[in-house]
């Protein structure tokens, strides 16, 4: 079966900062459409980048610069001056587009939900304003956060990346707009893959970058250039339809996800292996293929940090393996959309199966689940990861199905279209 996967999230937000930063028209072909991405593609509009659709592409005109406030106040301290932009849930948003307003001028205003209001923005704050733009934050350094720009000249920061290497990739992205280099030397590096798809992205529109022996990064001024793009598909997405071939003995392909991709979350598919699904990966595709029982082998510990958002994917169907697994380096997952760690600890008990968790780890037992709501804290992971399971256990109910819009609106179409036979959680 072929499974049909919309881009990658992390690779449609990258290129739209890009795109809009470069010079010139950049063409995005196959962009995810979802929740977060059209609220990262507006945030840009409403900083003056124009963004059309063309048939199954967005053409980008980059402004080739840092983002002007457009203003009609007198004073400059009036805080009702400021050009206010709305990230909603996204992450993304609030951590790659306050770095590309500081290489612009004027006052800027970034907020979102109440959701999006409990993730930590400290580190990057400090970082701007070590680099010279004047930055507040909203109570515990989160959201509301406000920049007050006039451009930035790049300079040698250390950067806290222990909790999210998103706030390492929001200065990377804009360091060609600034006007000297910046070295940025990110301690507790968390999720590395990702940084490798950002330097990868930036290099295609032309930026010089340099990597030295002790992880330290140097991004050299010169900004960007327009150059087209075809999204791959998302292999965080991805991962969901793997396991599903994983747990009901079937094979499931994705195509346009091979040895090429960017995607460090593609290595769920090795995980998979240690299970006993059978993997073939090639340069325009990669397969998984369950045993045809859909038994998993348990009975080990696996490092999921540089792949956290697929460790629920893994816990989620734990339960069914004959020893248990645990997963360990996921302790930034505690600050993502919810604490997934906790979250998945509580719907797998709710489900009746005996779970451990700790600051950084999790351990599933096996077990036979018996029927429980999901409680999916607005997480479109949750949700995801736990109708995999449903796929084998009947009576799985998610209490809010729709929070899949995040990154895939179409998902439970799409997972009953290649199970048809199979369960899936009630009330969808």
């Amino acid at each position: 079966m072929t499974a049909r996967v919309p881009g990658s999230k992390s690779i449609t937000n990258r290129a739209l900062l890009l795109a809009a930063a470069a010079t010139g028209v950049t063409r995005l072909r196959a962009p995810l459409v979802s929740d977060d991405t059209l609220a990262f593609r507006t945030a840009l509009t409403g900083l003056g980048v124009r963004i059309t659709e063309t048939g199954d592409a967005w053409e980008v005109t980059g402004t080739g610069r840092g983002p002007v406030a457009a203003t009609n106040a007198t004073d400059a301290d009036d805080a009702t001056d400021a050009a206010r932009v709305w990230c909603a849930d996204a992450g993304t948003a609030a951590r790659f587009l306050p770095p590309f307003a500081a290489t612009g001028k004027g006052r800027f205003v970034f907020d979102g939900t109440d959701q999006l209001r409990a993730r930590p923005l400290r580190p990057l704050a400090d970082a701007l304003t070590a680099l010279g733009a004047d930055v507040s934050t909203g109570p515990g350094g989160a959201l509301p956060l406000t920049v007050t720009a006039d451009g930035l000249t790049g300079g040698d920061i250390p950067l806290d990346s222990s909790f999210s290497s998103q706030y390492l990739t929001g200065l990377l992205l804009s360091a060609p707009l600034m006007s000297a280099p910046l070295t940025v030397r990110a301690g507790s590096l968390v999720s590395r893959p990702y940084i490798d798809m950002t330097l990868a992205l930036m290099r295609h529109f032309g930026a010089l970058t340099e990597e030295h022996g002790d992880g330290a990064i140097t991004v050299h001024p010169g900004g960007y250039t327009a150059a087209d793009l075809t999204i791959e598909p998302d292999a965080s997405t991805a991962s969901y339809f793997f396991a599903a071939a994983a747990v009901t003995g079937r094979s499931v392909t994705v195509p346009g996800l091979g040895t090429g991709s960017s995607q460090g979350d593609l290595g769920f598919v090795e995980v998979l292996r240690r299970t006993g699904a059978e993997v073939e990966i090639t340069a325009s595709a990669t397969t998984v293929t369950g045993r045809p029982d859909g038994r998993l082998t348990g009975g080990f510990d696996v490092d999921m940090g540089n792949i956290s958002d697929t460790f629920m994917t893994l816990a989620a169907i734990a339960p069914l393996a004959d020893g248990p697994v645990t997963v360990t380096g996921i302790g930034h997952a505690r600050l993502k959309e919810s604490d997934r760690i906790g979250a998945v600890a509580r719907n797998l008990r709710a489900l009746g199966i005996h779970t451990e968790e700790g600051p950084e780890r999790i351990t599933v037992h096996p077990g036979v689940p018996r029927p429980a709501e999901i409680a999916c804290h607005r997480d479109h992971r949750i949700a995801m990861a736990f109708s995999v399971l449903g796929l084998r256990t009947g009576g799985i109910t998610l209490d809010d199905p729709a929070c899949v819009a995040k990154t895939f609106p179409g998902f439970h179409d799409e997972l009953r279209r290649l199970f048809p036979g199979a369960a899936t959680p009630q009330g969808i």
